[in-house]
């Protein structure tokens, strides 16, 4: 699960990175369209490109291990077997099915927000809610 958020980070830098440089190649060209611009954008759509397979990835991930967890206690439940936690990995703290799905849910929510918000990125009216910082709880927190 680590090197997945780690992927995903380091492909969302580079995506960020590339947004940068698209700004500044149309900055100091004065808008116009240059073979730097045309560089720039190429190498932004690249990096979009690979920020889109990265989180479909992790939101792959979020889903086969919503699986596991769901066959595994639908088969304790079938055969009344007493819940037993698995050691854990070192260094990887247990996760609970709630957190998972909630993490699961911020995935989808960041593809759905960068799909929507890919215009603006390409000079298009900016997103209502790109600016605004995303609150990765959910209402279950409040449950627990």
């Amino acid at each position: 699960m680590e090197s997945t958020v780690e992927a995903l980070s380091a492909a969302y830098e580079e995506f960020v990175a590339a947004a940068a440089c698209v700004l500044d190649a149309k900055e100091q060209s004065g808008g116009q369209k240059t073979a730097t611009t045309e560089a720039a954008l190429e190498v932004f759509k690249q990096r979009w490109e690979l920020f889109r397979v990265s989180c479909d990835q992790a939101e792959e991930f979020v889903e086969s291990m919503k699986q596991r967890i769901g066959s595994e206690c639908l088969v304790d439940e079938a055969t009344g077997a007493a819940p037993t936690r698995p050691p854990a990995a070192p260094g990887i703290p247990p996760i609970s099915a709630v957190r998972l799905e909630q993490m699961s849910k911020a995935v989808r929510w960041l593809v759905i927000e960068l799909q929507h918000g890919a215009g603006a990125a390409a000079g298009a009216a900016p997103h209502p809610h790109t600016s605004a910082h995303f609150d990765a709880r959910f209402s279950e927190d409040g449950a627990q």
